[in-house]
């Protein structure tokens, strides 16, 4: 019984042998896994990608947030020189651009290379404008990054107060953070008499800017591609995508949604005596 079971294990060994052994030569095998990730991809970019939201926005096809009405965009150096007389053609949601937030300055010395020309374009184009700041933790404090904005930003009537955009902690302690982005706060709102726009991610407001010394400020909340707005506290502005396709703007752009009506927009712009509370 013993031989016989020996021979029958041999010759098993010599049957499997014989259908893999093309497997040791070289390079046969990674031949193999390059085949089945190939085989994985082409699956996914044909059966998956194109329903799943994150890459449906990735391929142009974004799936603008359903109940709102008011939408704008967030622009920088990133989209160069802009076609405003096609960008005033544009269409969102059945509507055109609204508002436009554009970013300034960051840190103590950083003056965006557009802003100058972004903010004088969308002004001629009557666009509703927010200039932000983007806040750097190891350029200084936050009152001296404040007064660096308000020395290369001169908002007029009916554009949207000073709007802080802050989003990494660097170095700070939580503590720190906190009081640095106080400070840039406090700073503008002197300056303008009104209460500034805090820009964010949604965890990000969670983790650091919690509390009552934070909650009187309007949010514009950045989180891409869901159909809601993972946030569930207060909020005026919803940033749901960084892959938006405009006439008049080359490559990706942010696209925005207002939390209201184009009357509560309104009321949150300089021009206006009192603060909405809505």
């Amino acid at each position: 019984m013993a031989t016989r079971s020996k021979k029958k294990k041999t010759v098993q060994r010599k049957r499997t042998s014989r259908y893999t052994r093309w497997l040791h030569k070289p390079g046969c095998l990674l031949a193999v896994i390059l085949a089945l990730a190939a085989y994985a991809y082409v699956c996914w970019v044909l059966f998956v990608a194109p329903y799943n939201v994150r890459w449906k926005a990735r391929y142009g096809n974004v799936d603008l947030p359903k109940g709102y009405s008011i939408h704008g965009i967030d622009i920088s150096h990133h989209q160069g020189v802009i076609d405003w007389e096609d960008l005033s053609n544009a269409s969102l949601g059945g509507g055109p651009v609204a508002f436009i937030m554009m970013k300034a300055t960051e840190g103590q010395t950083l003056l965006d290379d557009c802003f100058n020309d972004n903010f004088y374009q969308a002004g001629q184009w009557r666009y509703i404008r927010g200039v932000y700041h983007f806040f750097t933790p190891e350029a200084g404090t936050g009152k001296k990054q404040a007064q660096y904005y308000l020395r290369q930003v001169h908002l007029e009537d009916g554009d949207l107060p000073p709007i802080l955009d802050i989003e990494q902690l660097g170095k700070l302690t939580r503590k720190q953070i906190r009081q640095e982005a106080k400070a840039w706060l406090d700073e503008c709102e002197k300056a303008y008499g009104r209460t500034p726009i805090i820009y964010t991610y949604y965890k990000f407001k969670e983790q650091y800017l919690d509390g009552e010394e934070f909650d009187k400020y309007p949010y514009w909340i950045a989180h891409y591609y869901v159909k809601e707005l993972g946030y569930k506290g207060e909020w005026k502005f919803w940033q749901h995508t960084d892959c938006g396709k405009l006439p008049g703007i080359k490559g990706d752009v942010d696209l925005d949604v207002y939390n209201g009506s184009m009357y509560d927009l309104r009321k949150q712009c300089l021009n206006n005596d009192e603060e909405t509370d809505d």
